[in-house]
């Protein structure tokens, strides 16, 4: 967290904020029409201009990184997560159940492959000139044991994200190569 700043909602933060929401959607829309499924792409992260996310967001706006991230340093969680998580399929959060015997199951391919390209549209947004195509490998394995993610999902993020950081996006964010590896790594 950066010290002492002072987070507040200005009409300049509500602009930047609306424009890296509308921004992150478009990459996230091109890497999910890439990988065959547009229209998890359209529709992804809607809830975002829902009023809880979207105020939560332009008032702990810093631009190179998740409001959200700042409103937990801050306030200890945040609102706005708490809403986004519950209403979207694509994150790992969404499916984790604490009182089932399977606490993480695997993820639906749609929303997997969705949660693959929203990842990657994130770090290429928050990033900006500094991301490099192993960004991706390097902050999962950083973050992967605070996951609850079902092990087999783990392995197949690993894959892929390694996969990118060799051969790079172009290479493995296709509908062929995401489902035959889906398939391998998710099969009984």
């Amino acid at each position: 967290m950066e010290k002492n700043v002072e987070y507040k909602i200005t009409l300049k933060n509500f602009f930047r904020h609306l424009h890296t929401i509308n921004y992150h959607r478009m990459k996230v829309f091109l890497l999910c029409c890439k990988a065959g499924i547009p229209w998890r792409g359209f529709v992804h992260d809607l809830s975002k201009y829902n009023p809880v996310e979207f105020f939560e967001g332009v008032k702990y706006f810093s631009g190179n990184r998740s409001p959200i991230n700042n409103c937990k340093e801050v306030n200890g969680y945040s609102k706005a997560w708490l809403h986004h998580r519950g209403r979207n399929k694509h994150h790992y959060e969404y499916w984790y159940d604490y009182e089932t015997i399977l606490k993480a199951p695997i993820i639906p391919y749609k929303y997997f492959v969705e949660m693959v390209c929203d990842s990657m549209a994130a770090g290429i947004v928050y990033q900006g000139k500094k991301w490099t195509k192993d960004y991706q490998l390097k902050y999962f394995l950083k973050t992967k044991d605070i996951a609850k993610l079902n092990p087999k999902m783990e392995k197949l993020l690993i894959r892929i994200y390694t996969d990118i950081s060799k051969e790079g996006i172009d290479a493995v964010i296709n509908k062929n190569n995401l489902r035959k590896l889906y398939e391998e790594y998710t099969k009984e």
